[in-house]
């Protein structure tokens, strides 16, 4: 597993973004699409239809883009069924491995934002209200799903380095590193790493 410091051994084509909800999977997707001239597709916007409904052709989807040459794309949905298809065609995982701290203040003003300006974000749909960061269930609070699902990546990335060898796993333990990794990428790519204008629908 590599750090912010350690060079890599090619220019990835296939990227996946992991981390906790909230650590801003999808900014960094979009930065690094437009490091490296790949396409980014939100995987959220595959997932949700109107109202949040699933889309049944989701895996249908996942698996059509997956198949192109050259993307990057937040890893999410594992529990049903991308792993199996986005795994294996990747080429590096950028592993957002942020404080608690981080994370719940990110993820705060994320929601709290988008909640207030009823921003509609993939597909027409609108954050949910905010009495829902009270409930206790997870999947109606998204506060209290990103503390469950906490140290999901602690606990997967070993598991995943060893059933896929041929994936490059790069850790990134704070945004500064983040920053420092992305302008290393940038010396030899020769473009700007300044990040993207806040967006209330950036994860």
């Amino acid at each position: 597993m590599r750090s912010a410091t350690d060079p890599l051994p090619f220019r990835p084509e296939r990227v996946l973004i992991a981390g906790v909800t909230g650590s801003g999977k999808t900014t960094l997707a979009r930065r690094v699409a437009g490091l490296w001239g790949l396409r980014h597709v939100e995987i959220d916007a595959l997932f949700h239809g109107e109202n949040w409904i699933p889309r049944p052709a989701f895996l249908d989807d996942v698996r059509a883009f997956a198949a192109e040459d050259r993307w990057v794309t937040e890893w999410q949905y594992t529990s049903k069924g991308t792993d199996e298809i986005l795994a294996p065609r990747a080429q590096l995982a950028i592993w957002l491995d942020y404080p608690y701290r981080v994370v719940r203040s990110r993820l705060l003003r994320r929601t709290l934002g988008r909640s207030i300006l009823r921003t509609r974000i993939y597909n027409g749909n609108v954050e949910k209200p905010i009495w829902r960061m009270f409930s206790g269930i997870p999947e109606e609070n998204i506060l209290a799903w990103q503390t469950m699902t906490l140290h999901k990546w602690s606990e997967r990335m070993p598991g995943v380095a060893s059933e896929h060898p041929h994936l490059v796993i790069v850790r990134l333990r704070h945004p500064r590193e983040t920053e420092r990794w992305l302008r290393a990428q940038a010396e030899a790519s020769g473009v700007s790493t300044a990040p993207p204008k806040r967006r209330s629908r950036d994860r």
